[in-house]
């Protein structure tokens, strides 16, 4: 007679649903899944912080496209990743939480980190659920799996007691439950794509959008051939960035606001109207622009704006639908028209406002000559991932992705706190999938704060994460040493200190040393491309540059405020 305890049955239906990664911190009463799962040959990456773990499952969730699993233990501990769960529930990432809980006979009785964890979950996740035996875990693991990925990807809750860990049961009583397969493609009909090209070819300003719904849904390949015949220009979201290289010919980044204000049509390639393109309305689009909506999601279809045309299917099937049909027809926008002229003209003339701020020679620097300097160092292939708020802002401008699924970031719930879990999460599919790329954790001060003890994490594990902290003194702003005492002589901080501002010139670099990594303190261009560059060089462990700028430093003038607010 064959028995199995609980935690080998959490850790067989894992590895049978092909979850490569589990990220986590394990105390009562999940230890021995943690164990149990590493026996079956799943990576186990401890982590410092329940947040941070959940953040870096999603992230492979988003890289991989089978989710990466999160494993924490009751009451707080659950509740510190819910925060990840909501991040990858908005982000439409595919993640699996396990949590262990109290003991089924101790429920009421105020049992040790007792909570509704199940009913909790249900506001963060696509699924939440409990197995009623140890026979049901790998039924329940599997739909979870399944639900995770299938429809619109998200997070899913499994919640296990502390007395089922431990508990015993006959082999031959289990159900044995098969690998879940990759979603089923659907196309969109064929007479919708027919009109959605109709639409497109009568435009006189049209764009393509591509977001990181077109990233996920791994479109690349399609996509490249749909712009390149068809000639359109195209526009990524932050994410969106790399599907298509940011330096390609037909991509209009550097003229965003201009090319979504003037654009006639818009084919929206898995991008949502939501914050992130201003919902679509006035003033940042025009008021009469028709809209091709292409999403994997029904009710995600008329949001904001109602669209001419709404094509439901996998995204990748889609493109190939359309780009059918071109080659069919022979069809491209001509590249002589008023719009790429006027889209052109715009693109030249905010290169050379970068490039007037980027060369500024002045110490301390500002962020136009970090990222100035940085872009000539990085490689093509790396992995960048960014947080902050000018930090990400600027960055996201001057750091070109070339690849796909080759940039991280605050995504679509804005989450600050995200960067160390992202960039463990890609350091570790790197070192597994033998890629040599580099993956590069580009973080605001007061992002970095968020989960900056996650360097321990890197540093155990000899994850070769370069981190650059830009340091600004502050939350947007902040100010510098002498600004900062002579204040402090004015009386308690806590009421006189700006609530934006952080200790100035704080030492970050100090925190990756004391865990055995390498710290690099940057002040001027010439040390922070000594910096970078034996960073890139060295792959024994993670690196971090604290590059101390301009606590004044800003964006350049905007057309437009970043975040709108009056349309809604």
């Amino acid at each position: 007679m064959e028995v199995v305890t609980g935690a080998q049955l959490i850790a067989e239906a894992l590895k049978v649903q092909d979850v490569e990664y589990l990220f986590g911190i394990v105390g009562v009463p999940v230890i021995e899944v943690a164990m149990a799962a590493q026996a079956q040959g799943i990576k186990y990456v401890g982590m410092r912080n329940e947040q941070a773990a959940c953040y870096a499952a999603s992230a492979v969730g988003y890289l991989t496209g089978r989710p990466g699993a999160c494993l924490v233990v009751s009451g707080p501990g659950l509740i510190h990743a819910l925060g990840g769960m909501a991040n990858a529930n908005s982000n439409c990432w595919p993640v699996l939480v396990i949590g262990g809980s109290s003991d089924r006979n101790q429920e009421t009785s105020g049992a040790f980190q007792e909570f509704p964890q199940v009913e909790a979950c249900r506001l963060y996740s696509k699924f939440s659920a409990r197995p009623s035996s140890l026979e049901a875990i790998p039924s329940v693991i599997e739909k979870a799996v399944r639900t995770s990925m299938y429809g619109r990807p998200g997070a899913c809750y499994v919640d296990i007691s502390g007395d089922m860990v431990n508990a015993t049961v006959e082999r031959k009583n289990v159900r044995v439950v098969s690998y879940c397969p990759p979603p089923p493609v659907s196309l969109a009909d064929h007479t919708a794509v027919t009109e959605a090209l109709s639409v497109l070819k009568a435009a006189k300003s049209p764009l393509v959008v591509i977001g990181k719904g077109a990233a996920y849904g791994r479109a690349e390949g399609p996509l490249r051939d749909l712009v390149e015949r068809s000639g359109l220009p195209f526009l990524p979201t932050p994410m969106g960035k790399g599907v298509l290289p940011d330096d390609h010919p037909n991509c209009v980044a550097a003229a965003r606001s201009r090319a979504l204000l003037q654009a006639d049509v818009i084919l929206l390639l898995g991008a949502r109207l939501n914050w992130i393109l201003h919902f679509g309305l006035p003033p940042r689009f025009n008021p009469h622009v028709k809209i091709i909506q292409v999403d994997l999601c029904a009710e995600e279809m008329g949001n904001n704006v109602r669209p001419a045309s709404a094509l439901l299917g996998d995204i990748k099937a889609i493109v190939t639908q359309l780009l059918e049909q071109i080659r069919k027809d022979g069809w491209k926008y001509p590249s002589s028209t008023e719009w790429w002229s006027t889209l052109k003209e715009k693109i030249a003339a905010n290169a050379e406002t970068s490039k007037a701020l980027a060369l500024q020679p002045a110490e301390p620097m500002n962020y136009y000559t970090v990222f100035h300097h940085v872009s000539q160092l990085l490689p093509k292939d790396c992995i960048i991932v960014s947080e902050g708020a000018n930090t990400m802002d600027i960055g996201r401008t001057m750091l070109l992705n070339s690849l796909p699924r080759h940039r991280l970031d605050a995504g679509t719930f804005g989450t600050m706190g995200v960067g160390l879990g992202f960039a463990i999460a890609a350091a570790a599919l790197q070192r597994g999938q033998g890629t040599g790329q580099r993956v590069v954790c580009v973080e605001g001060d007061s992002a970095f704060g968020f989960s900056g003890m996650e360097v321990e994490t890197m540093c155990r594990y000899k994850l070769p994460v370069v981190i650059l902290v830009v340091n600004n003194n502050g939350i947007y702003s902040g100010l510098d040493p002498e600004t900062w005492t002579e204040m402090a002589k004015m009386g308690d901080l806590t009421t006189i200190a700006p609530p934006v501002a952080l200790l100035p010139e704080a030492r970050y670099e100090e925190v990756m040393k004391a865990f055995g990594g390498q710290g690099f303190l940057v002040r001027t261009v010439q040390e922070l491309r000594s910096a970078l560059q034996a960073s890139l060089s060295y792959w024994e462990g993670p690196s971090l540059l604290n590059i101390l700028i301009d606590p004044a430093s800003d964006r350049k003038q905007q057309e437009f405020p970043w975040l709108t607010r009056a349309n809604l």
